[in-house]
């Protein structure tokens, strides 16, 4: 089959134009995360350790979790209101200028680094638990590609709320329920501990 060339002309102009929409944009993503800098922060590093720190988050992570508290796959009464009127575009915009940010490491308390870090490297066979790492990297950058976020220099209180989420399924929208496996086979003190190493991984 022969394509003419104002067909092909078109199909260009096409994915041009799908291209440029899909891309954020870091100085059009700064003026509209003024209204996310109440709580997270002018640089995507939030000063309540209940409100998670955005900056230097991985733009495929950040567009998911937007678009997920839009559609209701991810439910909080404090974001459901703060995304409704959000476009596909102001949503690769924000996750574009936070990605941009640089993200503020934290403090590993000394009583958590041992068994934090002994989870987050090896997991524990005994139940079944695989390392954070495997899917979150040795350093805790995360995986952009597989859609992992970056889960270091995170608020230790904000990421044992997520990991008890997902244990109680309360949080239901992570890939294939990898998260609600991994966090189902963790107690209290061992998300208490992996989330207060992470604070101060980087």
């Amino acid at each position: 089959m022969s394509i003419n060339k104002s067909t092909c002309g078109l199909i260009i102009l096409m994915l041009i134009s799908a291209n440029s929409i899909a891309a954020g944009n870091i100085e059009a993503g700064k003026e509209k995360s003024a209204t996310c800098a109440a709580c997270h922060g002018p640089d995507g590093n939030s000063s309540n350790p209940t409100w998670p720190n955005l900056a230097g988050q991985h733009t495929e992570y950040t567009e998911k979790q937007l678009h997920d508290f839009k559609s209701g796959r991810r439910k909080n009464d404090a974001m459901a209101p703060m995304v409704m009127l959000l476009s596909d575009q102001d949503i690769a915009d924000l996750a574009a200028y936070y990605a941009a940010q640089q993200p503020r490491t934290g403090v590993t308390q000394p009583e958590n680094v041992e068994l934090g870090e002994r989870l987050y490297r090896a997991g524990d066979a005994g139940k079944g638990l695989a390392a954070c790492m495997a899917c979150h990297g040795p350093n805790g950058t995360g995986n952009p590609a597989a859609k992992y976020p970056r889960v270091n220099a995170q608020h230790a209180i904000y990421t044992e709320m997520q990991l008890k989420a997902f244990k109680t399924e309360e949080r239901a929208n992570d890939q294939s329920g990898i998260m609600r496996d991994v966090a189902g086979r963790m107690s209290n003190d061992n998300i208490k501990a992996v989330a207060d190493y992470l604070q101060g991984l980087h």
